[in-house]
This record gives structure tokens, C-alpha cells and sequence, in this order.
């Protein structure tokens, strides 16, 4: 197998390489003065099942585009399995008509990333499940879930812990984490979004008085509706308040917000590579996923189960 990182999170690609004891494919991802993407392989990958690493995150475009001229280039250098590796899958969040004349723009770059030549896809906590449905080739969703349970019972087992969903459509993946957490129990915040991009408590399903309240979601963009949560579960009486979350987009002054907010600390992976202005946070922490994509691409090479990863 060989591993080729594209330019949107490099870190992250290292540490892969370094758990799976390979190289990363040498090859030279450019620009021409124009901004057009240049990708040439250095290296013979005639007959290799070569894995494609790249997060389709800020600049989302740009991310995009490279994939799919590196999966091409790949494909014309007779490769003999492409897997593309998005740990965030960008246009996620429009996986459905929300209105007349809109798109749905997920199922659009479904169709690029096939079109490009990739054989095989793995992503990590896609928004919606359906989106791998979006794919006409075979398709691997992982789940962040037990980094994180690992995580919350190292630092939080002797807390009196709740798991908390910010909405009411995250609450099968707050269920999820809560049973990992030897069933703990589960609350849900109602809420009500004027507008994209922000949100409006409206009401507080479960009795969080006296608990410490996990804070469970995928993606975490503008941070308006954790913060907003976040405070009011301190209102309603909990001890104190953590969030986690798989993908941090963390656009505009979602980092400022989240420094003034009632939330204790943000713990987020690293499948965007991060910007230096949240590296610098004081509330922020991150977690790597890398060892979860590691076996989980070892295991595709090898022809064997990927789903047992996560029993």
C-alpha cells in the first residue's frame, strides 16, 4: 500500500505514516502563478493500492480540486486501487433540498470524486448517513466515538456525567457515546435557528442539575449554538459543561466565542488541519484520529473487517 497526502493537512498524514510504518508517496502538489493546481507522482504506483489523504476543509474549493487532480493522476499512472481518505467531508451539510431550487451539493461531489477514479472512499463522522448512499462505490464511515470515550474516562470518570446533544438531530450519536460512557444518561437542547449560522435555546430536555454535561456534536463551525448551550445548561443548574467534537471548521470568530463562552474546554480532532489562531486558544484541545484512520486503511488493504474497529 502506499499513502499520498495531499497539501490540506499534512500533520495528520505524518502521523498515519508513522503509525503504519510506510513513507508518504513523494510527489509535488503546486500551484501555476494562475492558482491552477499542478500534480505530478514522483514515484511508480503501477498496480498499488495507494490511499489519497485529504481534508475537503477551508479553502473547500481548493482542498476539493486537488483531490480529484490527484486521484487522476493516480489513475492514469495505472494505480491499482484508489481509496480517497477525507476525514472531513466538505458540502456534508447540504445533503438535501432545503428549499425549491437548491441543491444538493453533497451528492454533487459524490459524483466528482467517483468521476475523478476513486475506487473506494473513507471519511470520518460524515454529517448524515445517508451521504454514503451518496457514493456508487464501496464506502467506510468511522467514528470518533471511542477516541473520545477513552478520552472523557481518562480525565472525567470520577465527574457525574451526562451526555448532551445540542440538537435535536445529534441525539443518535449522543446515545452512541453515551452507552460508551457505561450508559450515561442523556439530555437533549432544544433549539430553535432563525437563520444559518445562528441559533436560539428555547428548552432543556432532561434534568442537568448537578451533572457534568458532555457537549457531543460533529461538527463544530461558528460555535454559536455549542456556546449558546453551553449556557444554558449552566442555568439550568450543571456543574460544569465540556464539548466535543469530531470536526473543527471553526470559521470567522468561532474561536474568540468560544473563549468567552460558559464551556470549560472544546476538545476537537485533528481531521482540519488547524489554524494557528487555535492552537493559541486556552479552551481548545485536540485529539488525533490518526491511529483510527491507520487501521482502518490497513485493514481495507489487507481484505479484512473495518466494522470490528468500533465493537
Amino acid at each position: 500500500m502506499k499513502l499520498l497526502a495531499g497539501n490540506s493537512n499534512l500533520p495528520l498524514g505524518d502521523a498515519i505514516a508513522k503509525y503504519l510504518e510506510i513513507p508518504l508517496t513523494s510527489a509535488n502538489v503546486r500551484r501555476f502563478a494562475d492558482e491552477e493546481i499542478f500534480v505530478e507522482i514522483l514515484e511508480n504506483v503501477r498496480g498499488e493500492d495507494v490511499f489519497v489523504l485529504q481534508s475537503t476543509a477551508y479553502p473547500a474549493n481548493d482542498n476539493l480540486m486537488e483531490l480529484l487532480i490527484c486521484i487522476d493522476a493516480l489513475r492514469r499512472a495505472s494505480a491499482r486501487r484508489i481509496t480517497a481518505v477525507l476525514p472531513y467531508f466538505g458540502y456534508a451539510r447540504q445533503d438535501r433540498k432545503p428549499g425549491p431550487r437548491t441543491p444538493i451539493s453533497a451528492k454533487l461531489v459524490a459524483n466528482l470524486i467517483t468521476t475523478a477514479g476513486a475506487d473506494r472512499v473513507l471519511s470520518v463522522d460524515l454529517h448524515a448517513g445517508q451521504i454514503q448512499g451518496f457514493f456508487d462505490i464501496p464506502t467506510d464511515n468511522l467514528y470518533a466515538a471511542p477516541v473520545m470515550s477513552e478520552d472523557i474516562k481518562a480525565r472525567f470518570s470520577d465527574k457525574n456525567l451526562m451526555v448532551v446533544s445540542p440538537d435535536v438531530g445529534g441525539v443518535v450519536r449522543a446515545r452512541s457515546l453515551a452507552k460508551r460512557l457505561d450508559n450515561a444518561p442523556l439530555a437533549i437542547v432544544d433549539k430553535r435557528r432563525e437563520r444559518p449560522g445562528e441559533s436560539e435555546v428555547m428548552n432543556i430536555i432532561g434534568d442537568v442539575s448537578g451533572r457534568f454535561c458532555i457537549l457531543i456534536d460533529d461538527i463544530v463551525d461558528s460555535a454559536g449554538t455549542l456556546c449558546n448551550a453551553a449556557a444554558a445548561l449552566k442555568e439550568a443548574g450543571a456543574e460544569g459543561v465540556v464539548a466535543y467534537c469530531t470536526h473543527g471548521v471553526l470559521s470567522g470568530g468561532a474561536v474568540a466565542r468560544v473563549e468567552k463562552s460558559a464551556l470549560e474546554e472544546l476538545v476537537i480532532t485533528d481531521s482540519i488541519g488547524n489554524h494557528e489562531v487555535i492552537s493559541k486558544a486556552q479552551k481548545i484541545r485536540h485529539l488525533t484520529i490518526a491511529p483510527l484512520l491507520a487501521e482502518a486503511m490497513r485493514r481495507i488493504a489487507e481484505e479484512a473487517s473495518v466494522s470490528s474497529l468500533f465493537d
